[in-house]
């Protein structure tokens, strides 16, 4: 069986870009349950209307229920593991006994177990396969060594993260949110204080620069390992970002898809073609986190300020009128007449042309596309189509 590329949404938007632009399965998170609560508008309707959209492509939907739950939170549980049971959602994914627990007795719904649990070794993986998980997503702090010995001794189904945010704490165990901003980093509520920029101190000695010290981790990123975990036969390549764009979003998801599908038709390109499509919407500085082994200095974020927001992004396709070669866009960032422009579609496709018509939505000219979400038409010779991802060529 081939190994399945999942990819992070966190709303409809995004989950249906991510399933459209190659992902095999999309995780999401209900307003409920959820480490990424603050970033999801997934209610029990909006779920349906998800799972409904990807069966029908024959992929599949994975719910997030993996907060440590305090007795408060367990409110409503039953009743939306039932609901989550009815709509046939195809997996949850937890890291408490509490909801493998109820999850097993009053319902039918696959479990996987959360990389909060911090898997590292084939005989606590059997132990949860003996108990009734379908799925173990490793602890982020394993080489590529020790997951491919996990893998061969081990029952269950494995699940490796491949690209994304990686937390500076073990398997995301923090609590400095919970400390500087009362907001429970297990249950939902991460303010991301790691990315905080802070004076440093040594024997009450200032030792930093105008708060120019941080402790965050650099995003991970390992295509050039992507190849060996598909030899080793993992079950999943997991990207994480539910706060993500849909333009990042398709971008990395269309990335890997074509690199795992490359790999399997013997046709694989060299990697800095899939990384340099990938940088097309990364704005943090990347690593390989430990797949090398324990982690350096090079895998680390101390006291440089890695975003810079790209805004080659400038809008998505919702129609096409082929009688006079317009697309009606919709607008995401800046642009202008004479740009030039690529057209990204799903099906790996990458074309190419230039701004000679600007119109707005009631076919006034204009010059200048410079309000964030305005319908637009302009002129695109080919046949593109909705979700087409439109981004400006430097």
């Amino acid at each position: 069986m081939k190994t399945e590329l999942l990819a992070p949404a966190g709303n409809l938007e995004k989950a249906k870009i991510a399933l459209l632009y190659g992902a095999d399965a999309v995780y999401v998170g209900g307003v409920s349950f959820s480490l990424r609560a603050r970033a999801s508008n997934f209610t029990v309707p909006l779920l349906k209307e998800l799972v409904e959209f990807a069966h029908k492509l024959n992929k599949k939907v994975y719910v997030t229920t993996n907060i440590v739950f305090h007795d408060e939170d367990a409110v409503g549980l039953d009743e939306y593991l039932i609901e989550l049971d009815k709509m046939k959602v195809d997996a949850i994914i937890c890291s408490s006994f509490l909801i493998i627990e109820r999850a097993k007795q009053i319902t039918n719904l696959e479990i996987h177990l959360s990389t909060q649990f911090s898997v590292t070794n084939h005989a606590l993986a059997d132990y949860f396969y003996d108990e009734g998980i379908k799925r173990v997503v490793l602890a982020r702090e394993l080489s590529i060594n020790e997951i491919r010995e996990v893998a061969k001794h081990t029952k269950t189904d494995l699940e490796i993260f491949i690209h994304g945010g990686m937390c500076v704490s073990y398997s995301g165990r923090c609590t400095l949110s919970n400390y500087m901003v009362t907001r429970d980093a297990n249950r939902g509520g991460c303010a991301h204080s790691c990315r905080w920029l802070y004076n440093l101190y040594h024997n009450d000695d200032l030792i930093s620069d105008n708060y120019d010290f941080q402790m965050s981790s650099k995003d991970l990123e390992i295509t050039e390992y992507i190849p060996k975990l598909l030899d080793i036969g993992v079950s999943s390549l997991k990207i994480e970002g539910r706060m993500k764009s849909i333009h990042y979003i398709a971008t990395v998801v269309l990335a890997y898809r074509m690199l795992i599908d490359d790999y399997y038709n013997n046709k694989l390109k060299d990697l800095n073609y899939y990384k340099n499509e990938i940088k097309k919407a990364e704005n943090r500085l990347t690593s390989i986190g430990f797949l090398a082994g324990n982690t350096s200095i090079n895998e680390q974020l101390y006291n440089y300020r890695s975003e810079s927001p790209t805004k080659e992004f400038i809008g998505i396709v919702l129609a096409y009128l082929p009688e006079k070669k317009l697309a009606l866009i919709e607008q995401r960032n800046y642009f202008e007449i004479n740009d030039s422009i690529e057209v990204v579609s799903p099906n790996k496709t990458f074309n190419y042309t230039k701004v000679n018509t600007l119109l707005d939505e009631d076919m006034n000219e204009i010059s200048v596309a410079r309000h964030p979400l305005q319908r637009l038409y302009i002129n695109v010779e080919f046949f593109v189509k909705p979700y087409d991802l439109i981004r400006r060529v430097k």
